[in-house]
């Protein structure tokens, strides 16, 4: 049984996360959410897109309020993510919010740190507790300095608040913007807490660095069975978030999504594969079946890589070959390959429904 596996289970609306359930994706809007219909309309792309659980900013008042609105049109787990205002997480609670993210000891006195946690027991609400790197407290920094080990006292610290006060339903982050840092708090959360760990490298970057440095942390976590709840912080639409996230537990045998096998290609290539495979990638986004697919370029790895996909074609000097399980079914016109392909992918998924 791996880490995952043995932490607490915690329950986000009709979601259990934590224990042997799935790894969970989330992601966050970037509109303001007091603006009602812009941010539901987010709300629902980043679910249809594969977003579990949806976070949004609580900068006010006016955005605690608009959260009874926003869930009468969507039916996706919320997250209130709040700073310092403890009157905003009460107000969220009141309107129907599932899960708040606060640091509890950012929020002013015991009476203030106790007035949310017996609302969110009142309302079965979790409490992530979002530590991160760039924030940590000074008392934290005088002792610790910026460090792996800074992080996971901080986490220390704001559980004990919670705890004490007899609330467990906990989630917890351990976020820094350097790989090394955010991956060793992690590990070390793992061992010390019982709790589910949202993971996540923030301020990661662009939508290629940050990509990168994601993969990298996440991937390590996961490998590792390190991880309930996973968001891709990137410096662009948050839909590649979620497709980033999507790929990354693809690629550890967390999340089922169609696969492509694509060679990096020289000069044997002989057709236009770079185009071929951009399309085919572009048709698997509309499919959620457990199929692997592989486009390749040319006779010498091409058959062998296509035959370990489901459905595989390997191109030459304007024609393909198409494989079935293994085996050649038939040879299809370069002009035709891309619709010939995906008649075979539909067909493929049909027979093994």
């Amino acid at each position: 049984m791996n880490k995952r596996e043995q932490v607490k289970k915690i329950k986000v609306k009709n979601l259990v996360i934590g224990g042997s359930n799935e790894v969970i994706i989330q992601s966050m809007t970037t509109s303001k959410t007091k603006n009602i219909n812009e941010t539901v309309n987010q709300i629902n792309t980043l679910w249809t897109a594969g977003s579990a659980i949806v976070r949004l900013a609580i900068l006010d008042m006016e955005d605690a309020m608009a959260i009874k609105e926003i869930k009468k049109q969507v039916t996706v787990p919320l997250v209130a993510d709040i700073h310092f205002d403890y009157k905003l997480a009460l107000v969220c609670a009141d309107n129907g919010i599932d899960k708040i993210r606060i640091n509890p000891g950012n929020i002013g006195s015991k009476e203030r740190i106790k007035a949310v946690v017996d609302k969110c027991i009142e309302k079965n609400i979790p409490i992530r507790i979002g530590i991160n790197g760039g924030s940590l407290e000074k008392h934290i920094i005088e002792k610790y300095g910026v460090t792996a080990k800074g992080m996971l006292e901080s986490a220390k610290y704001h559980v004990k608040l919670l705890e004490d006060l007899g609330f467990y339903d906990i989630i917890l982050s351990l976020k820094s913007s350097d790989v090394k840092k955010s991956v060793e708090a992690y590990r070390m959360a793992s061992k010390e807490f019982n709790y589910p760990l949202h993971l996540g490298i923030t301020e990661a970057g662009t939508k290629f660095g940050g990509t990168i440095k994601s993969s990298i942390g996440l991937g390590i976590l996961l490998y590792e069975g390190i991880g309930s709840t996973v968001r891709v912080s990137l410096s662009t639409d948050p839909v590649e978030e979620i497709k980033v996230a999507k790929e990354i537990l693809s690629a550890l045998g967390l999340y089922k999504k169609p696969k492509i096998i694509s060679c990096p290609t020289c000069g044997r290539l002989q057709y236009k594969m770079f185009d071929l495979v951009d399309k085919v990638e572009k048709y698997l986004e509309t499919i959620e079946d457990d199929i692997t697919v592989a486009v390749m370029g040319c006779a010498v790895n091409g058959p062998g890589e296509a035959k370990a996909a489901d459905i595989g074609i390997a191109g030459g000097n304007g024609e393909g070959l198409i494989f079935v399980d293994g085996t050649i079914k038939r040879k299809v016109n370069e002009d035709d390959m891309y619709n010939e392909l995906v008649k075979e992918i539909k067909e493929y998924i049909k027979n093994s429904e």
